[in-house]
């Protein structure tokens, strides 16, 4: 039997800088995942992910990760997830300074 959907955004690399993005309803890349469009559709998300998939002038690797809604906006359900957004935790710089 299939695992349910669960909700989803695009995700990849910035092509020059290696910045986390996330793809938009506006076929934008942001670095907020707050900004993120989130996906509650399985073909929806596949057609998604290849749309951004063809962008390979601003972006690299581009995948669909879970996340659950929140009122704050779309928050990671994966350590790697939440990992990819702040940065290593060793200490607050760059990334993890701006949170």
């Amino acid at each position: 039997m299939p695992r349910p959907f669960t909700p989803k955004v695009v995700t990849a690399n910035a092509l020059l800088e290696g910045d986390v993005v996330y793809f938009t309803a506006a076929d934008t890349w942001t670095r907020h995942l707050s900004e993120a469009e989130v996906l509650t559709d399985e073909a929806d998300a596949d057609l998604r992910l290849i749309d951004a998939s063809r962008q390979q002038n601003q972006i690299v690797g581009a995948y669909l990760a879970d996340v659950e809604a929140t009122p704050e906006g779309p928050k990671p359900t994966h350590f790697r997830e939440e990992f990819r957004r702040t940065g290593p935790s060793n200490y607050f710089h760059g990334k993890q300074a701006e949170l």
